[in-house]
């Protein structure tokens, strides 16, 4: 039987078949790509979860310090009032030098760990940094200028981990 001789249904359904493939083809390739896209997503949001991981646990690592500095800070408060009286009272012998030696020492191993002093005194008024328990008018400081600390700050890296206690300038009246 050659080509001309086959019968109208057949050549229909052959078709029909066709057509039918073609469509399940094209839905296919729609679904193989809709899924592309799908594993290229999941892939860089997995790749931004890594990286969010990796920042969070080096953020982690350079603050991890933090809290065991927030416990010695009182300590190094006393220190400061130990020789600061033994100063004033005008006592300057090997005990208030040894005690002034051992603060040196913390503040360098502090420093060693990215904790350094917030230097306050003489500075402009810092919300951020300085917490103002007093104002007081001066003649010789211009107004929101530090003028004596009370407790000192600190900072760990770029963030204050206790802010300096502060007397503030007071504009005259």
């Amino acid at each position: 039987m050659n080509n001309s001789e086959h019968p109208t249904g057949e050549t229909n359904a052959v078709l029909e078949d066709l057509d039918t493939l073609r469509t399940r083809l094209d839905a296919a390739e729609k679904d193989r790509e809709q899924f592309r896209a799908l594993a290229l997503r999941t892939q860089a949001d997995f790749e931004n979860y890594q990286k969010r991981v990796r920042r969070d646990t080096e953020q982690e690592r350079r603050y991890w310090d933090g809290p065991i500095v927030l416990d010695l800070l009182p300590a190094m408060d006393n220190l400061d009032r130990a020789t600061a009286a033994a100063r004033q009272a005008g006592d300057n012998g090997a005990l208030v030098q040894g005690v002034a030696m051992v603060q040196s020492q913390l503040l360098d191993a502090l420093r060693r760990h990215g904790i350094t002093r917030i230097d306050a005194e003489g500075q402009p008024f810092d919300p951020n940094r300085h917490q103002a328990v007093m104002q007081q008018p001066s003649a010789d400081q211009a107004p929101n200028t530090v003028l004596q600390v009370l407790q000192q700050g600190f900072m760990l890296h770029d963030r204050v981990l206790r802010p300096a206690s502060v007397i503030v300038a007071a504009p005259l009246q």
